[in-house]
């Protein structure tokens, strides 16, 4: 009999997080009931915050505890509760542990759950999670909170803080963030790669540039961890290059999306990244120098690897513990000069990957899960 994995993460079968790709892996050996987002900061009046009040409003509606059902093969018991996101008041945080019991137990108790392992990747979770009384209780950490965009990092702090103590596992996604935990109860897990998806041969995107002029590209968040600045100076310098950004725009991005050469797609598939990633002359990994990048491991760097272009990147931790297969930039000049050199690459073989892979990943996971 399968023993019960209870996962607090964000909304399933969004853009594939870690915790998605790991928990997949795990499905065979747990029968997995995932909740989607607690949140990490307070809602505010503004139509997104609103639209996704709603959606969550109405899934509470539509899905009753008889209706919640999941194919075990290929996706967890998924459950859409609706709750304070980042409570700060003790009142608060009591009431949102009330409207998770009072959403989440009759499914608890008709599904026969009992000392589950339990699995959060977001610390506002950590008062439900002790009123399920755990077998063990895993925390993974794939972000550094405290510097994270969008947060209420004091509140996040101390649900972290009482997290940790809590904890039987943690789990960091780098070194630097490894660094900030109990050792004795600390493993650090990297994050993985999809090998199929970014190695099998794709076709080209059609509204990637086809002008014969190379192609530097980039997908994720174009959030204020970019360097905006340098890339404009870049992209300015060098007309004859294509500069193109795959991503939702989650700020202001200057005067770069003036530039004629520089196009911005909007979001992507995950599905559908490797028909840019294969397709483009170089990778670009464009960061500011700040303590959320310092702590991160990006989940795009093996991705990009993987799909076999040169990387061209920032220093950073993560990419300086691989700079043996990177190209690593520190300002405008070095970035042109290595875009120059890169327009006509030298062929490479392509890395070898497979111990990075997410297979590799769960299977150290699932000993470390073993020695509870």
């Amino acid at each position: 009999m399968k023993r019960d994995l209870i996962v607090f993460g964000e909304d399933w079968g969004g853009l594939p997080s870690s915790t998605q790709h790991l928990i997949k892996r795990l499905m065979p050996n747990y029968r997995v009931i995932w909740i989607n987002s607690i949140g990490l900061r307070q809602p505010r009046v503004c139509w997104r915050d609103l639209k996704r009040a709603g959606i969550k409003l109405l899934s509470l509606f539509k899905s009753s505890p008889k209706s919640i059902v999941s194919d075990e093969n290929s996706s967890p018991l998924i459950l859409k509760p609706i709750t304070i996101p980042a409570p700060a008041h003790p009142v608060t945080r009591k009431l949102a542990c009330w409207l998770l019991k009072l959403q989440l137990q009759p499914v608890f108790t008709r599904l026969g759950i009992d000392k589950p392992v339990v699995w959060t990747s977001l610390p506002t979770a950590v008062d439900f999670c002790g009123t399920l009384q755990p077998e063990h209780l895993i925390y993974y950490c794939g972000d550094d909170f405290s510097a994270l965009a969008g947060v209420d990092h004091q509140t996040v702090a101390h649900h972290e803080a009482r997290l940790i103590e809590q904890a039987d596992l943690i789990l960091a996604a780098s070194p630097t963030l490894a660094s900030r935990f109990p050792p004795h109860k600390t493993q650090l897990l990297p994050h993985g790669v999809d090998l199929s998806l970014f190695t099998s041969p794709a076709p080209r995107a059609d509204d990637l540039p086809h002008d014969g002029k190379p192609v530097a590209g980039f997908y994720g968040s174009l959030s204020s961890w970019l360097d905006y600045d340098l890339l404009y100076r870049v992209a300015s310098h060098m007309p004859d290059w294509h500069f193109v950004f795959i991503g939702k725009q989650e700020c202001g991005i200057g005067a770069i999306r003036s530039l004629p050469n520089v196009h911005l797609l909007g979001p992507k598939p995950h599905a559908e990244l490797s028909r840019y990633s294969q397709h483009w002359q170089v990778s670009l990994l464009p960061f500011r120098d700040t303590p959320q990048i310092r702590a991160c491991n990006p989940l795009k760097l093996l991705e990009y690897l993987a799909a076999g272009k040169p990387v061209l990147s920032t220093h950073f931790p993560a990419a300086q513990a691989m700079s043996a297969r990177l190209y690593l930039v520190r300002d405008t000049g070095e970035m042109i000069r290595t875009l120059q050199l890169l327009r006509h690459p030298e062929q490479q073989p392509k890395p070898d990957l497979n111990h990075h892979s997410w297979d590799a990943r769960a299977a150290q996971l699932k000993v470390m899960m073993e020695r509870l």
